[in-house]
């Protein structure tokens, strides 16, 4: 089993704020096995020597079949990248086990 998190921009690099009107939407398309962290959380990157700051949301989803999931976030991170214009959209891949 694999769990995937998305951790969605909520402003474009000049810090104006996006239109998050699609997020209800994304969390349908995420249903199966989907949790939201609604509330700002605080991203930091470093990039040619300047710390950049991001306020986002994560999505974490549980998914069984590996090859779909990966298809699916690998189609949903492009479509992500285009309509907030970002260079990258993280989205991490990670093994886990349910007890």
């Amino acid at each position: 089993m694999k769990v995937y998190e998305l951790f969605l921009p909520l402003s474009d690099n000049n810090g104006v704020p996006f239109d998050l009107a699609f997020i209800p939407s994304l969390r349908v398309r995420l249903l199966g096995g989907v949790t939201f962290f609604p509330q700002p959380n605080e991203g930091y990157w470093l990039m040619a020597g300047v710390t950049y700051r991001d306020e986002i949301v994560i999505f974490r989803v549980v998914a069984s079949n590996q090859r779909t999931a990966r298809r699916f976030f690998r189609q949903l991170k492009e479509e992500l990248k285009r309509a907030l214009r970002q260079e990258e959209i993280l989205i991490i891949e990670r093994d886990v086990e349910a007890l």
